[in-house]
């Protein structure tokens, strides 16, 4: 018995290694980034070897929050840094929305939180804000087939859930000022035009409401407004009181939606 396990082991060592998987390759960033920046994505890249998702930063405030009362029409705002600047107590007063907003975030990152800061909040509906980050890359080269999916993912989870969905359009960027000169290259407006259109389709086929702040916040150049942000692409108060003008609508509308 024993030189027949003997020989096993040793028929078995010769077996050639199987991997389904093709090999890792390494990627490289060739971008430079200045003290700041660079600081800022270290912070990101060492938080997310620990929680890809980021779901930490949330985690104990989702846990706090209490069940929505008896016909409270709680509404999630889920995003990057556009939504998490936004407070919505002062652009919605008096409605029960959450703002889960997170800076730097990409729509991977959103996917793995959407249980966690959305489905187990039990809204009665949720609207997401995202995409920009994955143009930047700086976090995630995501392609525009891959950020489709990603939208895609969240609109079953939520539908799985009955929670009702609406997606806004992404912003447009500009590069009017210094702070603002690499805008457009590090985010292609031709790709958040090409998103936006998709995004809008995908909407109209899933009966899904869709609140379009890139028609309302781009200028005759196709770029936004240069009264509604200072570095390029977060929005001032005009900014958001515009978004707010635009998203209360279309939650009206999907909330009455059977």
């Amino acid at each position: 018995m024993i030189a027949l396990l003997l020989g096993l082991a040793a028929a078995a060592a010769e077996l050639p290694r199987y991997q389904s998987s093709p090999e890792r390759r390494a990627f490289h960033d060739d971008r430079t980034y200045g003290k700041l920046e660079g600081d800022y994505y270290a912070l990101l890249w060492s938080a997310m070897k620990q929680d890809f998702g980021e779901k930490y930063l949330y985690a104990a405030a989702d846990k706090a929050l209490p069940p929505p009362r008896r016909g409270e029409k709680r509404v999630v705002f889920l995003g990057d840094s556009i939504t998490d600047l936004w407070d919505l107590a002062r652009y919605f007063p008096g409605k029960p929305y959450i703002n889960r907003g997170i800076g730097g975030q990409v729509t991977a990152q959103m996917v793995v939180r959407f249980q966690q800061d959305v489905v187990a909040l039990k809204p009665a509906a949720v609207v997401i804000l995202a995409g920009i980050n994955d143009l930047h890359g700086a976090l995630q080269r995501e392609s525009d087939e891959g950020i489709e999916a990603n939208m895609q993912a969240m609109a079953d989870m939520a539908q799985a859930h009955h929670i009702k969905v609406v997606f806004a359009s992404i912003m447009p960027v500009n590069n009017y000022t210094d702070n603002a000169r690499t805008m457009l290259v590090d985010r292609d407006p031709k790709r958040i035009r090409a998103l936006n259109a998709w995004l809008a389709g995908f909407c109209r086929s899933h009966r899904l409401q869709y609140a379009d702040y890139y028609k309302a916040s781009v200028d005759a150049d196709g770029l936004l407004r240069a009264d509604l942000t200072r570095d390029g692409l977060h929005p001032l108060p005009a900014g958001y009181q515009l978004m707010a003008r635009i998203a209360q609508p279309a939650i009206d509308r999907a909330l009455k939606a059977r």
